[in-house]
């Protein structure tokens, strides 16, 4: 959430879920990542086709200090890939190719979970 209530979706990103009853394996990790990496920073948003949700959501990328943290998720094994069509059309393969090498060199949940509960 922002600042100023806009509650952020992130695109093409899946993460192991905490709330609602859920304590999927790696996702207290992927939190507490968030929270550091996030709480209090200024962040830069871009958007895809699609710029909300069924839910009011905005949808984007999110970056910080110039690093994006969507893709970030991905690379180091916090996120699988969750594409939903339109968004993500361009950007697709590099998210699968971040995916894949994460899970290849067990990267976060790939080497820590026994079942990663967002994976397809």
């Amino acid at each position: 959430d922002l600042d100023d209530g806009t509650r952020i979706r992130l695109l093409m990103v899946d993460t192991p879920e905490t709330t609602m009853g859920h304590d999927d394996c790696y996702g207290q990790e992927a939190k507490e990542f968030a929270l550091k990496t996030l709480l209090g920073s200024e962040v830069d948003l871009t958007y895809d086709q699609v710029c909300e949700d069924q839910y009011g959501r905005t949808l984007a990328y999110v970056s910080i200090n110039g690093r994006e943290y969507n893709s970030l998720l991905v690379e180091r094994g916090y996120a699988c890939v969750l594409y939903i069509p339109p968004n993500g059309d361009a950007r697709r393969e590099e998210f699968e190719a971040l995916e894949a090498e994460a899970r290849a060199e067990r990267r976060g949940m790939w080497g820590a979970c026994e079942e990663v509960t967002c994976a397809n």
